[in-house]
């Protein structure tokens, strides 16, 4: 049944998130947003969906899997505050610093003599 707090449509977290529909399905299906059921059976999204796609959107550009996007959005509370959303942003940017260090150590081991069979 739907929550008096869940009130963003489909159409209205996809248009305030930047994605297709479609894509605010998927992220449902997946476990990274959820929704309240009306009695007519239409998904109604609380605010905070839109931040966690936001989220899930900046997570997906890091290389995170949609698996490691779900764990990491597992662990907010069901009302985040700000200090939640802050420490997603220290965890995403770790994240990023791990992946483009894992890839500049890719690049030296390629710019070497050695054929790649060999690396």
């Amino acid at each position: 049944m739907l929550k008096s707090s869940a009130t963003l449509t489909v159409s209205d977290v996809a248009a305030e998130s930047g994605i297709a529909a479609s894509a605010v399905r998927f992220y449902e299906r997946q476990g990274l947003i959820s929704a309240a059921r009306t009695g007519g059976n239409q998904r109604r999204f609380d605010r905070d969906a839109v931040c966690r796609v936001k989220v899930a959107r900046v997570a997906q550009r890091v290389g995170l899997s949609v698996a490691e996007i779900r764990e990491m959005l597992a662990t907010l509370p069901s009302d985040p505050r700000l200090d939640d959303w802050l420490r997603l942003r220290v965890q995403l940017a770790d994240e990023a610093h791990r992946r483009i260090s894992a890839l500049e150590a890719v690049l030296d081991d390629i710019a070497t003599d050695q054929k790649l069979c060999d690396l």
